[in-house]
Parts: structure tokens; sequence; C-alpha cells
């Protein structure tokens, strides 16, 4: 049967008007960069040039690399604290991973105490940012959990008037890597109201299988290069997301061999009842016992192979180190890879270990920086870890801060 033409045309045009309409895209979300301030925990300088970190190869080629100074003393807390603040140990008061204070009698601060007293001598970067209206998030920087500026008893675990980032996750070693990646990468899928502008992020994994196994073994190796795989990752997620981000990759110091039966005795130099030590390992910080300041003094003063002793006022000026109240009365520092202890150690100590000369090569540390804050500008000079706050200010677009102990003027050639 013929259909008439006229029915034919109007069902076309119904036709036509059934058919739904694609709908339009939405835009992207058009994101403001993210700074990522990355600590690897015991990474040396020269990993970056071992073939074991292909992903910091590549952001370094974009961008800058350096070897960096570390403060005296060359040990954990005293450095991440010193990058974060821009203020070096003798000023912030973080003096070791392990001090007293005579205004505590009977306190020892260790690398658990969160009892702001310890800590407010020196504002941290994620402070500074939050005060300027940048949104913050702290995972497991060492001091970032930290109310900052507070005082008094703690209520629950809370000081009175401390301020902390908005986000922040308290330290857990059981916590893997990859996870604290992926904490990161939640974070930074956050709507922009919510979604931190900088960000910290911490690895201790290579300072772990660097004590254990010595700074060139295989095991340590291989944790540099998980470290530096979870990097990578973090930079395709970020980039599946549409997030620029600025990425400066640092290291509280670098590591050194310390074979084994390379120790020195303090109680075979001095009598075991003339001191009593703080801190133990590439240094030794010492009190006097009660009357017995002169016999220390006497022995301490002796020549002893691979270790040089200073009382508080004389130890060398290069180590910008010693004025603080919370240095001991005395100072023993070894050579790299020996090792000074109270007495004779019953095992074997670590086969790796930092807190030596801040200028000794093995403990110079990694910086690696890129992103759109910075251009191809390759290997900079070797700078000091005070700089790296100032930086942080500038990539942040903060005011900088004339009080601090470094400046960005290093980074000059790679800043855009």
């Amino acid at each position: 049967m013929r259909i008439p033409a006229l029915f034919l045309g109007l069902a076309a045009l119904a036709g036509c008007a059934a058919t739904p309409r694609p709908a339009a895209r939405a835009a992207p979300e058009r994101r403001e960069p993210v700074t990522i301030l990355i600590g690897v925990d015991g990474a040396r300088q020269d990993y970056l040039s071992a073939g074991l970190t292909p992903n910091l190869a590549r952001l370094a080629a974009a961008g800058v690399s350096a070897a960096m100074q570390p403060s005296f003393p060359t040990k954990t807390f005293p450095n991440f604290w010193t990058m974060a603040t821009g203020v070096r140990p003798d000023r912030s008061g973080i003096v070791g991973n392990t001090m007293e204070d005579a205004a505590r009698p009977g306190e020892r601060f260790t690398m658990a105490t969160d009892d702001p007293f310890w800590w407010n001598a020196a504002k941290p970067i994620w402070i500074a940012a939050e005060e300027a209206g940048i949104r913050s998030a702290t995972m497991f920087w060492p001091g970032s959990t930290i109310g900052w500026g507070g005082s008094g008893k703690a209520d629950h675990g809370v000081y009175a008037g401390g301020s902390y980032p908005s986000d922040w996750q308290a330290f857990a070693s059981a916590i893997p890597a990859p996870k604290r990646v992926d904490a990161v990468v939640d974070w930074l899928r956050r709507p922009a109201a919510t979604r931190p502008r900088f960000v910290t992020l911490y690895f201790d994994d290579v300072d772990i299988a660097g004590h254990d196994n010595g700074p060139d073994a295989p095991a340590t190796r291989a944790a540099m290069h998980m470290v530096d795989s979870e990097i990578g990752r973090l930079q395709r997620e970020l980039a599946e997301l549409g997030q620029p981000v600025n990425l400066i990759v640092v290291a509280d110091h670098g590591m050194a061999a310390t074979p084994a039966g390379q120790f020195i005795a303090l109680d075979t130099i001095a009598p075991a009842d003339s001191f009593r030590t703080i801190e133990t390992g590439p240094y030794a910080s010492i009190e006097p016992q009660p009357g017995r300041q002169a016999v220390l003094a006497a022995a301490l003063s002796r020549p002893v192979p691979h270790m040089r002793c200073w009382p508080k006022a004389a130890i060398p000026a290069r180590l910008r180190y010693g004025t603080h109240p919370r240095v001991p009365a005395w100072l023993c520092l070894a050579e790299p890879g020996w090792i000074v202890l109270a007495t004779r150690p019953v095992k074997d100590t670590d086969k790796g270990a930092h807190g030596y000369d801040d200028a000794a090569p093995e403990m110079q540390a990694l910086f690696v920086a890129g992103g759109p804050a910075f251009r191809a500008a390759g290997r900079l000079p070797a700078f000091r870890n005070t700089a790296i706050h100032p930086l942080l200010r500038r990539v942040l677009g903060m005011a900088a801060d004339p009080s601090l102990d470094g400046d960005a003027a290093v980074f000059a050639p790679a800043l855009k």
C-alpha cells in the first residue's frame, strides 16, 4: 500500500522531534597549581644519579636538582623542622631527636613528644600558610601534628590555643607508602573549597633500610626505588585529575656506613660515674654528674682517635650549634663511620647512621623540584636546607620573611 506523502513528512518530523540532542559537555575544571613538599628520610643526594629514581630523574631534567647541606646535628627531627621553619636547630630549639630543658626538670623530649613547649620557638610553613589563607594538609611530616603556639597541659591530647593545618595525619609507621600517597590524592579530589593548596608527604622507608642494611645495600636501593615509584604514581594520578603540581622533594640527611666494631665507648675514656649521655651515635651529647665536672672535662679534653669533644662554648662556629640552652654541656663528634656510645654495646650497632658533621659528603641530602613554578635549570650549586622554607613561601606566593636563617636566592635561576 502506498503511504501518502503528507503522512511521511509528518512522521519524519515526529522522528526528528523524538531524537534526543547530545548533552553539552561540562567544561573541565581549571585547577590552580598545588605545591607538595615530599620528605624522603635518609635519601642521600647521590641516589639521584644511581639509576634508582627514574621518576625523580625526569622531574630533575624538567626542573632542578642539587646537593643540599643539612643542618647540624644531622638528625631527623632537627632537619625536618629546619626545612619546615627556615630556622636552624640552634635557634628553633629542636636541637636533637632527644633533648632536655632546664625549664622542664625530669622531662626528656623524644620523637613522640607533642607538647608545644618544645616546638613554639619557630613557626612552620603550614601554620604560616594557613595564616595567609592557604589551606594546608600534612601527611606525617615531623612536627606537623603539634598544636603550634599552644600551651598548658593537654586535655585529651589537645593543648590550649594551638594551631594546626586544616588536615593532618598522625604518624604511624605501619601505614605503607602507597596508602600515604592515596591519602594525598584523596585530599586533592575534594571540591575546590576544601582542597588544600599546600601538602606535605613523608616517607621513612629509605632511612629504615639504611640503618638496618647500610646506605649502599640492595635493600636500601630497593627502598629508594619503591619511593620513587610512588612519587611517579602520585604524578600520574594528579595528571589524571588535571591537577598541576609543584613537587619539591627533599631529604633530611644522608647516611654513612658504620662497619661492625667501629665504636668508641665513653666509659673507657671518662669514669662512668662522671657523666650521663642524652644522645649517642655519630655524636654524643653529654652532661656531667654533679660535682664531677672537672673530672669529665679533663677526660674529654684528651685526644681520642676518630672523635673530637668540645665543651658547649667551644663547639666550632661552622656547625652553627651550641648557643641554645637545650644543647648539653659537652658534644663529642665521631668521624663518619664511627659511633660514640656510653659503654661497649652488647649487640652489633646499625649498619648505617647519620648525625655526623653536616659538611661530610655522606650527609648531603637529596633535593629535586619541578612543576609550573620552575624552569629547566639543571643542577644548582649546593645550598643549606634553611632555604627550603623561603622557597616554599616564594612558590606559594607568600611574602618573604627576613627573620629566617635562609633565603630563596639560590633558586633564582630555577624559578619562573
